[in-house]
């Protein structure tokens, strides 16, 4: 077996145009495509990263919460590498996001912060 890398990232949101201003102009992520799925009552939006790996962002209707915060089995959170956490950390602040205090990793030494998405999913920023 041989991964290479990760292609993409799915993340099912509660109020899809909420979720997607988050990540599109927030974040600044590219659409690639856009579809409501009408069997499903489902919208479907890839964004691309420039990694070229990829976020599907989901709707559906009544999904349940996450279960705890974030140590709940699953998914802990979504990490960002950034060559300039003080810039990311700006940007956020300027479309209304607050993170949460700069912290240290203890093992590589790495400046790395969160912030949530808009239905509390952790999202990390490390800087490297």
């Amino acid at each position: 077996m041989h991964l290479s890398a990760i292609h993409h990232v799915a993340i099912i949101c509660a109020d899809y145009e909420r979720s997607r201003r988050f990540y599109v102009q927030t974040l600044g992520l590219r659409v690639i495509a856009e579809a409501w799925r009408e069997a499903r009552r489902s919208h479907k939006l890839d964004l691309a990263l420039p990694d070229g790996g990829q976020i599907e962002l989901f709707s559906f209707p009544d999904p349940p919460p996450r279960p705890s915060y974030p140590e709940a089995c699953g998914l802990r959170h979504l990490a960002f590498r950034t060559p300039d956490l003080d810039a990311c950390i700006a940007g956020l602040a300027a479309h209304g996001v607050a993170a949460e205090p700069v912290r240290v990793d203890e093992y590589t030494g790495r400046r790395f912060a969160f912030c949530a998405d808009p239905d509390g999913l952790p999202i990390e920023f490390y800087e490297g």
